[in-house]
């Protein structure tokens, strides 16, 4: 689904010029789980950017799903990662003034789905993550398990191939960050391709690989299990 030929991030001021990432090589295949460890600007959020397209990277090349997209315009990465991409931050990224409806439905109206589908699949999604009972509330009012769930039921309202995790559990305590990494874990094994940036060695051990980042470079890749 994913992969990457000698990727290089260079982000450049007036003054100082830092390589983000390094001659990244990477694949990820359809219905994998893959974690991304290392230090603090190990560049493990450019890695994610870029594969999410929300950025393109200074020189290499992006096959998503087939298909070079490092030279896309904005439009084109937007066009291809509304369709296919769903996003999990540590901060969740909901909106104050949205219900928890309203929120999880976003992503459907920027793909133009109609007003039935929309409440078909945002009440279906609330359900699942069992936060239905939730809906008509607004983020400020949820704890902040609850607005993860809400976050990972926006990410996959529109059946997305891939989710991008950053830090999903960062700000959560232990028992609301094991059941978040549970949600992810039981989407991946539906068939959801899932890549996780994480610092946390017990959230990485539901992954099937962990790859480590350090400087900019691939230093090790671990596969844990078997697809």
């Amino acid at each position: 689904m994913l992969k990457t030929n000698q990727l290089v991030k260079v982000f450049r001021t007036d003054e100082i010029e830092t390589t983000a990432l390094n001659k990244v090589d990477l694949e990820v295949q359809k219905g994998e789980f893959v974690a991304v460890m290392g230090p603090s600007g190990c560049g493990k959020s450019t890695l994610l950017n870029i594969i999410g397209l929300l950025d393109n990277p200074t020189s290499g090349e992006l096959f998503f799903d087939g298909t070079e997209v490092s030279k896309f315009k904005e439009r084109q990465r937007t066009e291809l990662r509304k369709a296919n991409v769903g996003f999990v931050f540590q901060s969740f990224n909901l909106i104050d003034e949205l219900t928890v409806f309203e929120n999880v439905e976003l992503p459907l109206l920027y793909l133009k789905v109609s007003s039935s589908e929309r409440k078909k699949k945002v009440e279906e999604v609330l359900d699942r993550m069992k936060i239905a009972h939730r809906r008509k509330h607004f983020p400020q009012q949820l704890s902040g398990g609850q607005q993860q769930r809400v976050a990972i039921a926006r990410a996959v309202v529109a059946n997305p191939k891939l989710i991008l995790a950053d830090e999903p559990t960062g700000n959560l305590d232990s028992a609301n960050g094991e059941e978040v990494m549970k949600l992810l874990s039981e989407l991946n094994k539906e068939g959801t391709t899932i890549v996780m940036v994480t610092h946390s060695p017990s959230d990485a051990e539901y992954s099937h690989r962990i790859v480590q980042l350090f400087d900019g470079h691939i230093v090790t890749e671990n596969i844990k299990k078997i697809l």
